[in-house]
């Protein structure tokens, strides 16, 4: 006689589910995801992938491990600041903070005070305003690419925007800022060549169907020699003789100038020099949150705010507060990592690599995210078995190095000296793999 099929052992779902782990997982996941895992486990033992009695233990465990988002935290040994793979810049603790307190119901378009509807986002201009007094007005959508299409849209729509040649750029995942642009049914007219563009250039594209002059920084590119292009200032004599509105994406936003990046132009320095729009993403230099900045003065912001399209890009109640935290606190991890000291970097590189046993070598950091593209950051790097990388992006917690001439190398210029012991039990927990 046959023993008992060994499936009948599989605990019943009502037994796993009144378990108190599982009844505690609760707070965290939902019925449906709770149900999933003691499916899918039970399933496993069906399979005699585990055994009936390491059902309950399997639930709990795979319970315990489940979180709600599937979003790993990374450990960022890159050396490269606004690393778009990893969501660009990381929010500095005023803006997590300001993220907690805006998940919940918020005054964000009512006046306590009255108990009647306010404006949206008051807050967040004013904050924008305080940090670049050049600008008369400020608007804030969800993105770089929406403040481009709102400004092409408002104000060039079914007519031309004059913009050199050489700055047509190509951004991320393929997307081309000329497509985007002419997806709002301007028209670009397209101005000098891909190395020279003069002050004639433009002058002699105006006509009656003219908009608009714009003008795109290269922000992930640049091209040296025998080059030209048409400064703002010169731009600003042009549009006034012809009444034109001036349009200038800075693209990485930066707020005022910065001596570490001498050529990365700033949203002060563009207001300044004549621009009426000055567009620039949140999370790149300026260190927020995704967010499209528009800048410039009253007359212009203002035609945007009313277009029915900023309802459809306008920000969230999470972007407006976690920006509003960024330039009320000022100083952002972006900042830290860009002005980084060299000699602390080398002296923790090297208590790192004398731990390990391993070598440190000079290494230079960069900005990352389509800004001051070519410029070093002059830092040091534990050099590691280029084997090390995988086992260190799939460990906990998750390093991410930079692979490169035949090594895995850490660069702790974007890590919080607070984290070089995880990184350094890390990266044991990764070299030990490969033994």
């Amino acid at each position: 006689m046959t023993g008992a099929d060994p499936r009948s052992r599989i605990p019943r779902t009502d037994q796993l589910l009144a378990l108190p782990e599982v009844q505690g997982a609760r707070n965290r996941l939902s019925d449906r995801v709770i149900r999933a895992v003691i499916s899918q486990t039970q399933e496993r033992a069906r399979q005699s992938e585990i055994a009936p009695e390491e059902v309950q233990d399997a639930v709990i465990a795979a319970l315990t491990e489940r979180r709600a988002t599937s979003l790993t935290p990374v450990l960022n040994a890159t050396g490269v600041v606004i690393h778009t793979n990893l969501g660009r810049a990381p929010l500095s603790p005023a803006a997590r903070e300001a993220l907690l307190t805006a998940s919940g119901y918020v005054d964000i378009e009512l006046d306590l005070a009255t108990g009647q509807r306010s404006k949206r986002g008051v807050a967040t201009r004013e904050a924008l305003l305080a940090a670049c007094p050049a600008a008369e007005d400020a608007l804030v959508v969800n993105n770089g690419a929406a403040a481009l299409v709102l400004a092409t849209t408002a104000l060039a729509a079914g007519r031309e925007m004059i913009v050199s040649r050489g700055e047509l750029v190509e951004i991320g995942a393929g997307f081309r800022l000329p497509d985007l642009m002419e997806s709002t049914g301007a028209r670009l007219r397209e101005v000098g060549t891909t190395n020279r563009t003069h002050p004639a250039d433009y002058v002699d594209a105006v006509g009656p169907q003219t908009a608009a002059l714009l003008k795109i920084h290269p922000s992930n590119f640049w091209v040296s020699g025998f080059t030209s292009d048409v400064p703002l200032r010169e731009l600003r004599v042009i549009a006034d003789e012809h009444k034109l509105p001036l349009i200038m994406d800075v693209g990485s936003g930066l707020l005022t100038p910065d001596s570490a990046l001498p050529d990365e132009p700033s949203l002060s320095e563009a207001l300044e020099a004549g621009a009426d729009v000055v567009i620039a993403s949140g999370d790149k230099l300026l260190g927020g949150t995704q967010a499209g900045i528009l800048l410039g003065r009253t007359e212009s912001i203002q035609k945007l705010a009313k277009h029915p399209l900023a309802r459809a890009v306008r920000a969230d109640k999470l972007t407006l507060a976690a920006l509003e935290a960024t330039l009320v606190s000022g100083n952002t991890p972006v900042q830290r990592a860009l002005h980084a000291d060299p000699e602390k970097l080398r002296e923790r590189a090297e208590r790192l690599g004398a731990e390990l046993g391993m070598p440190v070598v000079a290494h230079d950091g960069r900005v990352g995210g389509g800004g001051a593209p070519g410029v070093p950051l002059p830092g040091w790097a534990v050099r590691l078995p280029e084997q090390a990388a995988s086992s260190l992006r799939r460990g906990q917690p998750a390093v991410l190095p930079r692979v490169h001439d035949g090594a895995c190398l850490i660069d702790l210029r974007c890590i919080p000296q607070d984290d070089d012991a995880q990184v350094a039990a890390a990266i044991h927990a990764a070299l030990g793999a490969l033994n």
